[in-house]
């Protein structure tokens, strides 16, 4: 058997050049499906499924299946490790991915759609989606190292074949979302539950409600929804926003994951014939592999992915020999990956991702962050009918070709379009504003000079914004502008005003933060799970902080009332101020933590675990030009 299947075929030469042209044929296939290449959408799908099928064939013939399954396992293999390890360095990120799509409108409502079953909910997930996120996280890497070296190949094919099954599903369901979409969503409910009665109310008014079965104790309520669609599948997590600029889109996303199922299906049918690595094989695997993930590591802009990739290649080919009997095989390789990936995930959740792509990661400029979005293009098309040949006519509304048209009576209106020739890109962070209401300000938010000349003023800036589709004007404040409430293809700006300070109920602390020399600011997402077992340290670097003339200040997402029982519980009066969840996550991992900022750019982040002290903030980081 093993003379048969060898790694050559009946020629290396022309099986190396099949493997070649066949993933050159692959590549083809995915520019064909790429808006960049639309021109030339028919001639490299054609061609791209051609020269597949065509090597694929001649690679049966002359016996290279095995070469091609070697070519597969040191691609999926390699990216298995890097994908497993970027989503290990923040696996509260990635759990926090997992939790959009358990939401009941997310990708539950497919199987609801698909099988008829509107009950059907992935909700009770949301409490495990940690675990889950760590677990995901390990079996990418511990069957991408297995792959590699050619370990329980049959069983980690059949596990890396389901894998990518559930992944391609997971990314065609992100790609094909829409939201205009409506779906049945059936949820019970105790009569003895208030919500019962409000539905029952709501039957009388809302068509879209509907109800399915009603006894004494529940009630059963059909509801058409919309379906909550995910915008980033998360499969890097933050790397590739945070270096490259921007995640890959949910088209592009599927497309990896049609990549890797078609390379695992090769895998597939060559289990049977691939036998586990000899020395030499170990050798030039590991090097390929080590190859592969230095190149993402080089768009990650980040050496830790080879140096990882290293550690778990030698880890797992070192216990298969070093192991005795019950560790030396390639059980014993599962279990150190798996406890090396472990500990590493171990380590962030204690303190923070190795690796922060954020946009509050430190180093970063957060007026920058907040500035850096663009402006989308969008170009209006019409669409003609030429009344004596029949022919459809598309023009740009300020194209000369339309402009230049005399002959009206010869042309019929269809319908008019908009086209985008750019999305609209919205900045880095874009739901950073803390603030306090006006009717919550206490005496430690009253020491501070930004709120003292907050309630003097009697106006604030503001914009005049103009309403597009409704032809009405309006007034906000600055601190209220975003591009998602307001994004410019339905408003306008028409000027920049005062608005009277009664308009207004709210201070917002954004600009303070952004131009002060230096401050420090805690930052709590949660403040009842929050871990302030060092509140001692908090209160301390406070302290000094008041007696250098230093802003201490906090931010989190709770209500006052929680605010005033923390302050009371830890007596720990510090001025707190108020921002979406959401944003918070983003700054920090940890609940809580600390960030020291200098003239808007973030010079030092701190988990609750490792916090400094105020002497070693004052002379590494405030002191410091």
């Amino acid at each position: 058997m093993s003379k048969i299947f060898n790694i050559e075929g009946r020629s290396f030469f022309f099986n190396l050049l099949f493997v070649v042209f066949n993933l050159i044929g692959l590549s083809m296939v995915c520019m064909g499906f790429h808006d960049n290449f639309e021109e030339y959408k028919v001639v490299l799908i054609a061609s791209g499924v051609a020269l597949i099928l065509l090597t694929s064939f001649l690679l049966l013939i002359f016996r290279g299946r095995l070469l091609m399954a070697g070519f597969s396992r040191v691609i999926v293999g390699s990216l298995c490790i890097v994908s497993g390890l970027v989503k290990a360095n923040d696996p509260i990120g990635f759990s926090y991915k997992l939790e959009e799509y358990f939401e009941d409108g997310a990708l539950a409502y497919r199987i609801k759609e698909m099988f008829g079953m509107p009950g059907f909910s992935l909700e009770f997930l949301i409490d495990y989606a940690l675990i889950l996120s760590a677990f995901i996280c390990v079996l990418e890497i511990v069957l991408g190292v297995l792959l590699i070296i050619g370990g329980k190949i049959k069983t980690v094919t059949y596990c890396a074949l389901l894998m990518m099954l559930f992944f391609t599903f997971l990314t065609w369901h992100t790609a094909n979302c829409d939201p205009s979409k409506k779906f049945v969503d059936r949820d019970t409910y105790s009569m003895s539950d208030p919500m019962a009665i409000s539905k029952i109310e709501e039957i009388k008014v809302n068509k879209e409600v509907t109800i399915h079965s009603k006894t004494a104790d529940y009630l059963v309520v059909d509801e058409l929804k919309s379906p909550q669609c995910v915008a980033d599948c998360g499969c890097f997590g933050d790397a590739l926003k945070g270096s490259v600029g921007r995640s890959l889109t949910p088209k592009e996303s599927l497309w990896k994951d049609l990549i890797l199922l078609y390379l695992v299906i090769w895998i597939f049918v060559a289990q049977w014939i691939i036998l586990p690595n000899t020395r030499k094989q170990n050798l030039i695997f590991s090097l390929s592999s080590i190859l592969i993930i230095s190149f993402f590591a080089w768009v990650f802009s980040w050496i830790f992915p080879i140096l990882f990739g290293i550690l778990v290649l030698l880890g797992a080919l070192w216990i298969v020999r070093a192991g005795g009997k019950f560790f030396g095989n390639y059980f014993g390789s599962t279990l150190i990956v798996a406890l090396i990936s472990l500990s590493f995930i171990a380590y962030v959740l204690m303190n923070e991702p190795l690796k922060d792509y954020r946009p509050f990661a430190v180093g970063s400029n957060l007026y920058q962050n907040m500035h850096n979005g663009k402006v989308g293009i969008f170009k209006s098309i019409l669409v003609y009918e030429n009344k004596k040949t029949g022919k459809i006519v598309e023009f740009a509304a300020d194209s000369e070709e339309f402009k230049g048209i005399t002959d009206w009576d010869n042309w019929r209106f269809i319908r008019m379009s908009t086209k985008i020739i750019r999305d609209t890109q919205l900045p880095s962070i874009n739901d950073f504003d803390p603030l306090i209401s006006l009717s919550d300000i206490g005496k430690e938010e009253l020491k501070m000079k930004i709120i003292q000349n907050g309630l003097k003023s009697t106006k604030v800036r503001g914009l005049k914004m103009k309403d597009i589709l409704n032809h009405s004007s309006f007034e906000i404040p600055f601190e209220e502008f975003n591009l998602i409430d307001y994004p410019v293809e339905n408003y306008t700006i028409q000027d920049t005003i005062e608005i009277e300070k009664s308009a207004v109920s709210d201070i917002s602390i954004k600009d303070f933060i952004l131009k002060s020399p230096n401050i420090i600011i805690v930052f709590a997402k949660d403040l009842k799970r929050a871990n302030f077992n060092e509140i001692e340290k908090f209160k301390s670097i406070q302290m000094n902080c008041d007696k250098n003339g230093i802003p201490f200040i906090m931010i989190c997402s709770a209500i006052r009332s929680e605010i005033n029982a923390f302050r009371k519980k830890f007596d720990f009066n510090v001025p707190v101020f108020v921002n979406d969840e959401k944003t918070i996550k983003t700054v920090s991992r940890s609940n809580p933590s600390l960030l020291v900022i200098k003239n808007g750019i973030v010079k030092g982040k701190y988990p609750h675990r490792s916090l400094p002290s105020f002497s070693w903030l004052n002379e590494n980081i405030l002191l410091k030009k």
